[in-house]
């Protein structure tokens, strides 16, 4: 089956008594939720071997070696208890002056639900409950006799700075709007002997977020690329290539998968995700702990990887010369990813797709290292013209479309008015049949459904173009109240240029003379 997830495998730490103190104080407390209320936490396996590694690897002076713990996991693995358990370890055995513990989170709500477990643990303890005070009103516990308190705060806390923590535990980093208040906790602990910021989060899907960051960063710990002794990285997680279907990468993803954790469960939100596509991404990223392009996935993947057809991106568009065609542009910015899709549609009700883009050539080794895509092997590939300079020069383009038109009946070249009034001026100058497609719900909607029935029904043919599916895989719809739904770039955070050419060349393609849908005239195929 191969690698089925991404789990840090080092050494155990050494049972040093800073380990042993950790691990038995902690196990002293008690679960606070469900089945298990009450009774005493009992570290499993992997928990003392991250505790043990943690707190019991030091320094010859004695300080703890690791300032930053980054640790991603899919939801029900007993993520909050720990946090809320460390919290309070942070706050009575670290042996610091006066500590300043904060629980982060997006908002209060959430940085609360690791506060109020924490609460709970010390109500459950009479010991505890002796040496704490627990004040609900300001999300606050104190520990008098060091001077010390944990707090929780949300990602938009006024008045962050000033603020000197010794301990940060982030919960849900993935869900922060900005590193603003990352960056103001983390830099706030210069002046303590052995700070530590404990990250526990699912994965994320904004891919320039500092969730994001974080979990390139411990990735390149793990792997050797980086070195850092300070960093403890602990990634549990599918693999992007591996089968989300396959019980035996939810084990390997889900350490508590069969103890704690529901597999019943699991594999009700499986049954869910894998027949209503808009849920896999969720699936995925919460329960898998995978990356995904987008919060929410439109176009189902399995679908559209079947809808590869028997010709291949790079002859697909030989293999259809002479054929009525509509050819869809999305210009973006002339510093951006600019796209094309030549829209074929057949007698059967399929439609052929072929794709191209472009690219400024000055530009593209910056777009690889900020879209993290292989933009640079894509153009070697043929998939992306490179243009030269730092703009994308629309000359190429426009010669382009003139090539096809000299293989292709193309019926019209369809647009979206930004940005297109200098190309389309030029385009129609050549004698090209142009029209402008507006970009809202009224226009695109019934063209996005009739997309979507397409894939669904295996009767588009796109070759496996890679930057096409990329922006397939990326594409987030926005839906009004009345069901019309269109691709929205706000929303997707990566690119989607693809999707918008070939829903543009759609709106035009599927209309009959009569002004109405083919697809309301003679009903969507459905297999």
């Amino acid at each position: 089956m191969g690698r089925t997830a991404q789990v840090i495998r080092r050494p155990r730490a050494p049972h040093t008594a800073a380990a042993d103190r950790a691990v038995r104080f902690i196990n002293n407390l008690t679960h606070t939720k469900g089945e298990w209320a009450g009774q005493p936490f009992a570290l499993r396996r992997w928990q003392e071997d991250l505790i043990r590694r943690l707190f019991g690897t030091l320094h010859p002076d004695g300080r703890r070696q690791y300032r930053t713990c980054y640790v991603e996991i899919p939801r029900k693995n007993g993520k909050t208890e720990l946090a809320a358990a460390i919290a309070l370890y942070l706050l009575m055995g670290d042996a610091e002056s006066a500590p300043e513990v904060y629980g982060a989170a997006v908002d209060l709500e959430q940085a609360s639900l690791a506060y109020s477990v924490a609460a709970q643990m010390v109500r459950n303890d009479p010991e505890l409950l002796q040496r704490l005070e627990v004040i609900p009103s300001r999300k606050r516990i104190v520990h008098y006799a060091s001077g010390g308190f944990y707090r929780a705060i949300p990602a938009d806390a006024p008045s962050a700075h000033g603020y000197n923590t010794s301990g940060l535990v982030y919960d849900e980093l993935h869900a922060a709007p900005d590193r603003e208040l990352w960056d103001v906790l983390t830099t706030s602990q210069g002046a303590r002997r052995q700070p530590l910021t404990f990250v526990i989060t699912t994965a994320g899907w904004d891919k320039h977020s500092i969730c994001w960051e974080q979990h390139d960063y411990a990735e390149k710990v793990r792997d050797g690329i980086l070195d850092d002794p300070t960093f403890l990285p602990i990634i549990y997680g599918a693999p992007a290539e591996a089968d989300w279907l396959d019980e035996r990468v939810w084990h390997a993803a889900n350490p508590a998968l069969g103890d704690f954790r529901s597999l019943e469960e699991m594999r009700v939100m499986a049954r869910q995700a894998k027949e209503i596509p808009a849920r896999q991404n969720t699936f995925r990223r919460l329960y898998l702990n995978q990356w995904t392009e987008s919060e929410t996935r439109w176009l189902d993947g399995a679908a559209w990887a079947a809808c590869a057809g028997p010709v291949p991106w790079d002859r697909m568009a030989a293999a259809l010369g002479g054929r009525q065609a509509w050819l869809g542009l999305d210009l973006s910015s002339t510093t951006d990813l600019t796209a094309a899709c030549l829209v074929v549609p057949d007698d059967a009700g399929g439609v052929d797709v072929a794709a191209h883009f472009w690219l400024p050539a000055e530009r593209v080794h910056e777009r690889v290292d900020r879209d993290r895509v292989p933009y640079d092997l894509w153009a070697r590939q043929g998939a992306l013209t490179l243009t030269p300079g730092n703009v994308v020069d629309y000359g190429h383009i426009r010669a382009w479309v003139a090539a096809l038109a000299s293989r292709y009946r193309i019926e019209e070249v369809c647009f979206d008015p930004w940005n297109a009034t200098g190309l389309i001026t030029d385009l129609q100058d050549d004698g090209a049949t142009c029209v402008e497609v507006r970009q809202g719900f009224a226009t695109l909607s019934s063209p996005a459904k009739a997309l979507e029935t397409l894939v669904i029904s295996r009767q588009l043919r796109h070759g496996g173009h890679p930057i096409l599916t990329w922006c397939a895989d990326n594409v987030v719809v926005r839906e009004d109240p009345a069901g019309n739904l269109k691709p929205d770039k706000k929303k997707s955070t990566e690119r989607i240029d693809g999707i918008v050419a070939l829903v543009t060349a759609l709106a035009r393609a599927i209309i009959a003379p009569s002004g109405e849908s083919v697809y309301e005239r003679r009903g969507v195929l459905v297999v």
